[in-house]
């Protein structure tokens, strides 16, 4: 490993910002774009959409509707035991590599791991398989079928436990645009046709998480990811090693992009649960200290819709719906000039567009500080 150089802030934020196509919109395929974040949080069933529209110029969200209907495309859980989508070819590679991090939810910290206490996993697992032999089911219909083998265990506590022991995908209806339909699962390797890698690399989920969210420190990856043990990884690949302005070690792949840190960045429109909020230790490359402890604040693990001025989160927004019409409330938490106030009207307006068209009314409400 090589190099010295110390990037600043805002050094962090363009190059983080550049690798999270959040520079410029793209004309690449959907997939691609999900492939190269590494997938997409996904606890809720839409905001992947609102993440690659604010990515892809003119995204067609019936894309990535049609990848979940034809198997390109699923949800399961995955980094940090949370909900992603991913490609079809990334789930044989993370959910591999993420199962230590589903493991220690089931033994320590899932909410429902004192009724798990002495449950045989590999039996289990076994158990939800033939239950789902025959089909999909929900997570209450797959907990009633194993609560029949252990009807001493609360069933919830079953289907939660089959969910991290057997990697299980959510399948559409769930989360296909314009549909709606309750969580359903199927063993992946069942829904896919294809086995689970038998022997991932763990230096090529390093190499991707870099060139989406590099440059990172250990930390960073650890938070990503969910894993500990990866210095070792991270020591033995053949990459830069830079600084940040408090001394860590930054670690980041040579061709990657570094832009300058005054690059002019348009406003941008965030999702709900956008990873890019979510992927780093230290947070600050894309929002203060202040604003992150009022992100997180008092929201039952809820990750609101947020916007970027000059790279940077100032608020958050959400929609609303009436009868026919539709309202984007922008609200900023810090004050925002008045050319990046009407840039952000008007794009907002267009994210209206996108996300209601059938609306017979479209209005965008400012709150907070001007």
């Amino acid at each position: 490993m090589t190099g010295s150089t110390v990037l600043d802030v805002r050094a962090l934020n363009r190059a983080t910002l550049a690798r999270q196509l959040l520079t410029e919109r793209v004309t690449r395929p959907a997939l691609e774009v999900v492939e190269h974040l590494v997938g997409m949080q996904a606890q809720a069933p839409f905001p992947p959409y609102y993440g690659l529209w604010t990515r892809i110029a003119n995204f067609d969200p019936t894309e990535l509707a049609d990848a979940l209907l034809d198997r390109r495309a699923v949800r399961i859980v995955l980094m940090r035991g949370t909900v992603h989508l991913v490609t079809a070819a990334d789930v044989g590679l993370l959910r591999p590599l993420v199962q230590p991090v589903l493991d220690r939810d089931l033994r320590r910290n899932s909410q429902h791991a004192a009724g798990l206490v002495g449950l045989d996993l590999d039996a289990l697992a076994g158990c939800a398989r033939e239950a789902l032999a025959a089909g999909p089911l929900t997570a209450a219909e797959l907990g009633a079928a194993l609560a029949r083998s252990w009807p001493d265990r609360p069933p919830g506590a079953l289907a939660h436990a089959a969910r991290g022991a057997l990697p299980l995908v959510q399948v559409p209806p769930r989360a296909v645009w314009g549909r709606s339909g309750r969580t359903a699962y199927q063993p992946a390797d069942t829904w896919l046709g294809r086995e689970l890698d038998a022997a991932p690399d763990p230096a090529a989920m390093v190499a991707r998480y870099l060139a989406a969210f590099g440059p990172a420190t250990v930390a960073d990856l650890r938070t990503w990811s969910g894993l500990t043990g990866l210095r070792e990884v991270v020591e033995a690949m053949d990459l830069l090693a830079l600084r940040d302005e408090r001394g860590r070690t930054l670690y980041d792949l040579p061709a990657a992009p570094r832009p300058d840190p005054d690059l002019p960045v348009p406003v941008r429109f965030l999702p709900e649960f956008d990873n890019v909020l979510l992927s780093h230790a230290d947070r600050t490359r894309i929002i203060s200290e202040d604003l992150r402890r009022r992100l997180f604040a008092s929201r039952n693990g809820v990750v609101p819709g947020t916007f970027l001025v000059d790279g940077f989160v100032r608020g958050e927004w959400r929609i609303s719906r009436e009868r026919s019409a539709a309202t984007l409330t922008i609200t900023s938490w810090a004050p925002v000039g008045e050319d990046d106030r009407a840039a952000l009207v008007v794009e907002g307006t267009r994210l209206l567009e996108f996300a209601a068209p059938e609306a017979g009314s479209r209005d965008v409400v400012w709150v907070g500080p001007d």
